[in-house]
């Protein structure tokens, strides 16, 4: 086609546009790149993670990560009886840490939640010369990620695993020394920059 004759045919082409347009039919155009459609708001899951709650149980808190921070998460969960205060503490813990290594909900990843405790993390109750409220996990406070040991520390601290006044001593599935942990704003606000602030415990 010849210079001319396509300059002929542009006020052609330009009236055409008008009256498609004029009629609510949208000539075609080249696909134009927006970015993703909006995501669920991250970090705002309301109310309980409801799938993920067992029915009639005990209404517990743990701590996700969603960014690099750590946020609290409504649970509930079944804990069965202790035969002394003891038991029950290392119960109650057990049963957090399981919460803690479940898999979030569809919803809770969409909302930008992960955990970083792996599945099978156990914990028991004191060795004998430990204090009565010690709890010793399976894997060495040092042999865990920063994220899972912070998560960990921050559940049971807010928790009836802890003391009355929100520390909670923990130590290795061994002799390991062991310490008294506390969660803090920092804690929370920076989980992976270290470890949650401790003093050492002494042993019988």
């Amino acid at each position: 086609m010849g210079v001319r004759r396509r300059m002929a045919l542009l006020p052609v082409l330009a009236v055409v546009a008008a009256v498609l347009a004029g009629c609510g039919i949208r000539p075609t155009e080249v696909p134009t790149d927006f970015g993703p459609a909006p995501s669920r708001a991250r970090c705002s899951l309301a109310g309980t993670d409801v799938t993920t709650q067992s029915t009639g149980g005990m209404p517990v808190r743990v701590f996700l990560l969603c960014g690099s921070s750590l946020v609290t998460v409504d649970r509930t969960v079944r804990v069965p009886e202790g035969d002394s205060e003891a038991a029950q503490r290392v119960l109650v813990a057990q049963a957090l840490l399981d919460e803690l290594a479940r898999t979030p909900s569809t919803a809770a990843k969409e909302a930008g939640y992960t955990t970083h405790v792996r599945p099978g993390t156990k914990v028991s109750g004191p060795r004998r010369g430990d204090p009565e409220d010690t709890l010793r996990l399976s894997s060495a406070p040092g042999d865990l990620s920063a994220y899972a040991f912070a998560q960990i520390v921050c559940t049971f601290s807010d928790s009836e695993a802890a003391e009355g006044d929100g520390s909670v001593i923990l130590g290795g599935p061994q002799g390991d020394s062991l310490r008294r942990y506390e969660c803090t704003e920092e804690v929370r606000a920076r989980p992976g920059t270290g470890e949650p602030p401790s003093r050492e415990v002494g042993t019988g």
